[in-house]
């Protein structure tokens, strides 16, 4: 199953490193990594999107937060969240076909970013599903190329994404 975790860490040289490490280290696979300061300079947030069962993910929390340099650990996806991932794509597009990518995008809310004679490059946001169906409309097109973000995640309501306990959680499923 795919889980999104977030780490609050020091923001100090190595700490992506370490993390990194422990997850290659036992074999744990990254599908996306998100790394920026948060409101204190002093402190980061990684949001890591990894798959597992419950027991596997446990073991990754809990080796998380035995590293030196972490602050908190939570599995955002036990908590009602709202997720986003940015997406560019650049895409063949002829005069012939310019009209009807330029329809597509506007029906996924997407924007054009660079346009030149044979491509465009669009700019897009939301869930890991929007941009997959994004991607399958345009792949008859012609894609050149695509870069994502990788995705980042918050807690919905009042509470910070770290703030959560398992209380909470209990709560919120009840």
């Amino acid at each position: 199953m795919r889980h999104i975790i977030s780490v609050l860490v020091e923001n100090k040289f190595g700490v992506l490193a370490r993390i990194s490490g422990l997850f290659s280290g036992r074999g744990y696979n990254i599908e996306s990594l998100s790394v920026n300061a948060t409101e204190n300079e002093n402190i980061s947030i990684m949001t890591i999107v990894t798959r597992g069962d419950d027991h596997v993910i446990d073991q990754i929390i809990k080796q998380l937060r035995k590293l030196v340099n972490t602050i908190k650990v939570r599995d955002v996806t036990q908590v009602e969240h709202v997720e986003r991932e940015l997406i560019l794509v650049k895409v063949h597009a002829t005069q012939r076909t310019r009209s009807d990518i330029l329809n597509i995008i506007d029906t996924f809310r997407g924007k054009v970013v660079d346009i030149n004679k044979e491509s465009l490059v669009i700019e897009m946001t939301g869930d890991q599903n929007k941009l997959n169906a994004l991607v399958d409309v345009l792949e008859p097109y012609g894609i050149i190329e695509i870069i994502r973000s990788g995705t980042i995640a918050i807690a919905r309501g009042s509470k910070s994404t770290t703030d959560f306990t398992k209380q909470d959680i209990k709560n919120q499923e009840e």
